[in-house]
């Protein structure tokens, strides 16, 4: 399964007043494809700093004091906010917990939908460009370095232009049916409400410019691939014209029965199957012949036959063998790299470090590492690409720590005076003595050593699985990237694609009459209805990952139930990844893939929602499952005693230890480490030490778990 986010070993804390705040203190998961990851666990856990930093959003006194956040290749902790930009929203997209901190009370919710759109889809149709030219460029520059003669080299060269010259004729013939396609489907969706308001006799103010909309786009949509103009043109450009005077006329049957068959031409063209114009491309560029009639799934085979033939197989040949030389001069770099690696860790684990002697060293990895960067990888190598930013980050904090731990120390010990001088008179101070937030100089230089280190491991498992690459796969997924690149060059978003959309996107949801509700304020909505627009605008950039921060908690059961199924249904719909954050163990327990309990800003318990409603191990995930009432439920619900820990003061051992039950000495003394319990279950409990005693979980949970059981077996008989 494709991994889409990978968090390691995250710590953030904040400064306040009264000392500095461990709020996040070393959490580690991945999120893959298709997957919901919930994180559960009660106020102040750590859930959402950890969402915030995902989306580089948080506050201004935060110090995040270790660990990466790593989406397609880059660290999301080091890059810089114009960075940010195009990864927030577009890539990565939040429902926040209250529905109107997201909207604008004064700003039509058609507006705050459409803006994402039109912002996001100007900066991919630019990404996408980028992308293919310089792509092709370093392509044909490979080829040209591993031709073993001027007639390879020659052809490289022919076949790089003939790859660009029909890609513009791929691109033209997308772009002329992506204009015809969207609107015979606009036409359809406007077709259909006012064929509803004539048949009940209430037509609605603005049908008249509606009915304008329906012409023009039935218009746009006469392509040979939509709706074919040599069988249907006559028909349509009539019915639109006659719609038009009818309906000035107020002459309303006849209206009607030019909408009726305006909505059958419009269905029939919106549900043909797409051609491949990439195919298509090529054969109309250099054949020299017209493209035949014929159905269109032979029409593909053959221009495929075609296109392999004449151009394709040589052009594959040509890539493999540049695509091979490539990473060939990559692996040289990378031995090289591994030496200098290897050759600059006692600088960086010095006593003291030199801050000129690690600044150039760096500089120096800096450019070696860059060199080993595979111009033709199609995805990106996380650690290559995060090793210097990583590095510089580090360095930076290292030698600004070693400045400003002068001055807190400083600032420490007149406070120490004055509480040991209050308290020697008899007194008692009225504050605190909090310890100093002082930077940990040897937890970043264990972290300048673990990045090193991480990284001459990752380029020796390269070098030494050299010979297991499938270069003809590589080969077939560098093509299908231009081709990809190539059909989002034609991808506009115009204000009117963006509105059609948009209603779309609102009808997605379940917003009843969005043609309708599009130019309404937010405040004529209910909460469960905002909360439907949030997650709209939240989906109007078509995101690859999107967070959920409680987004439930401020509506009624009922509502909390359809928002949670419509957030299943898109996961689905749409493949997105979801991180689900909540309080409530019981409200991911459907949806959830994965769950993470998360308590005193660490990940006490991480499986599979199998794991952790049928298997917890961790008293705290027994407290939660304790404490969460269902239909069966007729005991008293326990609730969990005391308070959770003053994280300004983080305890020694475990920090749920104090309001443990089952605690032992060793969780007052020493933290426990994450214990695995299978593949895909891990908790982090002395319970689990083969020397713990053996210790059942509360009946409330047991009975719960048999409960449970018993549904599943009445489910599958």
């Amino acid at each position: 399964m494709e991994n889409k986010l990978h968090v390691q070993d995250l710590r953030i804390s904040f400064r306040t007043s009264n000392g500095k705040v461990q709020a996040v203190r070393g959490i580690d998961f991945d999120l893959s494809r298709g997957e919901t990851l919930a994180i559960v666990g009660e106020s102040g856990s750590g859930k959402s700093v950890t969402s915030k930093a995902i989306l580089g959003i948080l506050a201004g006194n935060s110090i995040v004091e270790s660990g990466e956040i790593i989406y397609d290749g880059q660290d999301l902790l080091k890059i810089s906010e114009e960075d940010f930009h195009k990864i927030r929203g577009d890539k990565i997209a939040m429902i926040f917990q209250d529905p109107m901190s997201s909207l604008n009370p004064i700003v039509r919710i058609g507006r705050q939908l459409t803006e994402a759109m039109l912002l996001k889809g100007k900066n991919r149709q630019r990404e996408s460009r980028n992308s293919f030219y310089g792509y092709l460029k370093s392509l044909g520059s490979m080829m040209a370095a591993s031709a073993a003669n001027d007639t390879e080299r020659t052809r490289a060269a022919v076949s790089c232009r003939k790859f660009q010259q029909f890609e513009k004729k791929h691109t033209e013939l997308e772009a002329a049916y992506n204009i015809a396609h969207e609107g015979a489907s606009e036409a359809l969706d406007d077709i259909g409400i006012i064929a509803f308001e004539l048949e009940k006799n209430t037509v609605a103010r603005g049908a008249a410019d509606r009915v304008k909309d329906i012409a023009r786009c039935c218009r746009e949509s006469l392509n040979k691939y939509v709706v074919d103009p040599d069988i249907y043109k006559e028909e349509v450009l009539h019915n639109a014209s006659s719609l038009e005077g009818n309906f000035q006329k107020k002459d309303y049957p006849a209206v009607l029965k030019s909408l009726y068959r305006l909505r059958d031409i419009m269905a029939e063209g919106a549900e043909r199957p797409k051609p491949n114009f990439f195919r298509m491309g090529y054969y109309l560029t250099f054949s020299d012949k017209p493209l035949p009639e014929m159905p269109l799934e032979k029409l593909n085979d053959f221009l495929l036959d075609f296109l392999e033939k004449d151009f394709m197989r040589d052009f594959v040949s040509d890539a493999k063998r540049a695509l091979t030389y490539s990473a060939d001069q990559c692996r040289i770099r990378m031995g090289r790299a591994v030496e200098e690696l290897e050759a600059a860790k006692p600088i960086f684990a010095a006593k003291q470090l030199n801050k000129k002697q690690c600044m150039d060293t760096w500089k120096k990895l800096g450019k070696t590492v860059k060199e080993t960067i595979d111009p033709l990888a199609v995805s990106r190598d996380s650690l290559v690409y995060t090793f210097s930013p990583s590095m510089k980050s580090e360095l930076l904090k290292y030698f600004y720590g070693v400045k400003a731990n002068v001055g807190i120390l400083r600032g420490y010990e007149r406070e120490k005076r004055k509480y040991d001088a209050i308290v020697s008179k008899g007194g008692k101070p009225d504050w605190e003595l909090a310890d100093p937030a002082v930077t940990d100089l040897e937890l970043i230089k264990a972290n300048l050593s673990h990045i090193i280190h991480r990284l001459a491991e990752h380029y020796q498992k390269i070098l030494d699985s050299a010979g297991s690459r499938d270069y003809h796969a590589e080969t077939i997924a560098a093509i299908d990237y231009l081709m990809q690149s190539a059909s989002g060059i034609v991808d506009k978003v115009t204000p009117r694609i963006a509105r059609h959309r948009a209603i779309r996107l609102m009808e997605e949801v379940g917003i009843s009459e969005p043609h309708k509700r599009f130019r309404q304020y937010p405040f004529e909505f209910s909460g469960g209805m905002r909360q439907r627009i949030v997650i709209a605008i939240a989906l109007a950039a078509n995101p690859d990952i999107l967070i959920c921060d409680e987004p439930t908690t401020a509506l009624d059961v009922t509502i909390q139930s359809q928002i949670l199924e419509l957030i299943s249904k898109l996961k689905t719909e749409r493949s997105l990844s979801v991180i689900f954050i909540t309080h409530d163990l019981g409200v991911v327990a459907n949806m959830a893939d994965r769950v993470a309990v998360m308590y005193a800003g660490k990940i006490v318990e991480y499986g599979t929602s199998e794991d952790i409603f049928y298997h917890a191990a961790h008293p705290y995930t027994w407290a939660l499952l304790s404490s969460m009432p269902d239909l069966d439920t007729d005991e008293k619900l326990t609730a969990i005693p005391g308070t959770p820990p003053n994280m300004i003061y983080p305890p020694k051992g475990d920090a749920f230890a104090l309001r443990n039950k089952y605690a032992m000495q060793i969780d007052f003394e020493r933290q426990p480490p994450m214990f695995r319990i299978n593949d895909t279950h891990y908790a982090a409990t002395w319970l689990l030490h083969p020397d713990a005693p053996k210790v059942d979980p509360p009946k409330a949970v047991m009975d719960r778990i048999a409960r449970m059981n018993q549904r599943r077996e009445a489910e599958n008989e």
